[in-house]
């Protein structure tokens, strides 16, 4: 049996920040030599980070790309390194007929011994839910191009080139690879792991051919990259598998048959400077509620830390949303630099000032008590000639909501924090949130979790607590939410229950199902009417609200892209 030692980097990129992946590229060749790796394999589109959206159209951003990627083949030593990189494209590239010219592709390079030894142009580009790849890069050709690494046959594609049965890496298999290198830039959502995991150990299967995938990890804008890269050997079994969310450089020695004689030339004998067993190792999988709760975690950090903020701003009522969003900052970015203010109003209950205090008390970060009763006193008295004659409702309501919006702006602009959002997806879904009030804020960490789903990582997260105090108190788990803006108010004043109402958003927004059908699945046809029409009316809203963290298929934003102005067809 001939043995390729595969060194794999598991790392975090930022988009446009060229220097400073270029660095870490540089941290993990340089490592990648110290173990005798034969091949070291990094993330798609390495040097630029993904998605680089729009930069694709700033030629000089381009270039500069391509000018790291001749200083990295420069230095690049005895390793063949993989890594991705925006190439130009080929004259030939096929483009739609009087389309404008898309004019580079999404590529991998291997380097070793001072040179770029081949180019690989992805050929299959998603452009679908967050991706809008066919919007920026030409396919690659398609042709079946192998490499010759320490005399083994070896395939190399990019992401989505290994999703479909009969993609690129089928036909590097059928022509002689010996093993696959698939190097990716693939976001998380719920459940992703699985899915990945079940794909290609049935690729690997079916090629008969051991499967490398490589993923990057962090946050990048509402993304989260949570690497967990796997090998699969040609019977599809798992035999490597790194850490989720962690940033980590592996190496093991992979088997393999014996030397083919086929490939274009990278480095055709194999390093005898290696010494020592690199056995691979299996990580544990997260469950489901812990995954997403780390993907949280990262999402905030690397968001706050990549945008140059010291701290955060939360605003805390003592409910349970901004109770979670207070845990998941200091998890995030520890104690001292989480600052949180308590707003109390006419309408706030002792009990949630206490339960904010102690919220914080626990976690050990800052609080600040601003009331708003004067402010809000200030602003009636102000409106008192605009709205004489009219009842109090639902403006005086948003009102006491904005007031808190603009404090907590204050302090941010003040003190430089950024302002956190602390709305959950079931309020964006159906508009239960103020504009300008309890939508404001840079980032918005519970955007894309449902009601019921706080509730179920607030547990979570007090379990793992050990003895060491839970984090959030049990009243206010306890406590029927309430936005608390008029006497004895409770959400479901204004909404279905919220075992009732999740089911239906997650059907109507992330499934795209219609009323018949999730009527036909059990539901209230008037509830689902209902929820229904208040999704529809309030697009103009969530247009208006901060990014967040994206923790499953499909999250508003990139996601969802729906008309602000627009007649939906008949859905009853």
């Amino acid at each position: 049996m001939d043995t390729l030692r595969i060194a794999g980097g598991q790392i975090d990129l930022t988009v446009g920040d060229i220097t400073g992946n270029e660095a870490k590229i540089v941290e993990a060749m340089t490592w990648a030599e110290t173990v005798a790796a034969d091949v070291l394999v990094l993330p798609e589109l390495t040097i630029t980070g993904y998605p680089p959206d729009d930069l694709l159209l700033r030629p000089a951003f381009v270039e500069e790309n391509r000018a790291v990627l001749a200083r990295l083949a420069q230095r690049s030593g005895e390793t063949v390194v993989i890594v991705g990189f925006v190439d130009s494209a080929t004259e030939d590239s096929p483009r739609l007929d009087d389309a404008e010219p898309r004019e580079v592709a999404n590529a991998a390079a291997l380097i070793c011994r001072g040179e770029v030894k081949g180019i690989y142009h992805k050929v299959l580009l998603p452009n679908y839910g967050v991706f809008d790849e066919d919007r920026y890069f030409v396919p690659g050709n398609g042709d079946t191009q192998l490499w010759n690494v320490g005399g083994l046959a070896v395939g190399l594609s990019v992401c989505e080139d290994i999703w479909v049965a009969d993609g690129p890496p089928a036909a590097q298999a059928e022509a002689g690879a010996q093993v696959l290198f698939n190097i990716n830039g693939s976001p998380y959502h719920r459940g992703k792991g699985r899915v990945r995991s079940e794909l290609l150990s049935r690729q690997a299967k079916n090629f008969g051919v051991p499967v490398v995938y490589v993923n990057r990890v962090g946050g990048q804008d509402e993304l989260v990259f949570d690497g967990q890269s796997m090998v699969f050997d040609a019977e599809g079994q798992l035999i490597m598998r790194a850490a989720q969310f962690d940033e980590e450089l592996f190496c093991f020695d992979l088997e393999l048959g014996a030397a083919a004689s086929i490939g274009e030339e990278v480095r055709s004998e194999a390093r005898t400077d290696r010494s020592g067993d690199r056995s691979a190792t299996i990580a544990p999988e997260l469950g489901e509620t812990e995954e997403a709760y780390r993907a949280l975690v990262t999402g905030l950090d690397h968001y706050v830390s990549k945008n140059g903020f010291a701290e955060v701003v939360i605003g805390l009522s003592g409910g349970i949303d901004s109770a979670l969003t207070a845990t998941v900052a200091v998890d995030a970015l520890g104690p001292s630099s989480v600052w949180c203010v308590a707003m109390p109003g006419p309408y706030s209950s002792d009990m949630s000032l206490r339960d904010a205090q102690d919220i914080c008390e626990r976690l050990g970060c800052r609080l600040s008590v601003i009331p708003i009763g004067d402010i809000f006193k200030a602003h009636l008295d102000a409106l008192d000639d605009a709205f004489a004659g009219t009842e109090t409702g639902i403006a005086e309501e948003n009102l006491q909501a904005r007031i808190r919006g603009a404090i907590l702006m204050a302090l941010s602009n003040k003190f430089g924090g950024m302002v956190v959002a602390t709305g959950n997806k079931s309020e964006m879904a159906v508009g239960y949130a103020t504009l300008y009030g309890d939508m404001a804020g840079g980032y918005s960490v519970l955007k894309d979790v449902l009601k019921t789903e706080v509730y179920e990582l607030a547990r979570w997260r007090n379990e793992q607590s050990k003895g060491l105090g839970e984090p959030i108190p049990q009243s206010v788990i306890d406590r029927p939410p309430s936005a608390e803006l008029r006497e004895d108010q409770v959400d479901t004043d204004s909404l279905p229950p919220y075992d009732q109402l999740d089911p239906i958003l997650r059907r109507y927004v992330e499934h795209d199902e219609s009323v018949d059908a999730i009527v036909a699945g059990g539901a209230d046809a008037d509830m689902v009417r209902r929820v229904v029409a208040m999704v529809d009316g309030n697009e103009y809203k969530r247009r208006q609200a901060a990014p967040g963290v994206r923790i499953t298929l499909k999250a508003f934003g990139k996601d969802r892209r729906l008309a602000i102005t627009r007649r939906d067809m008949r859905r009853d």
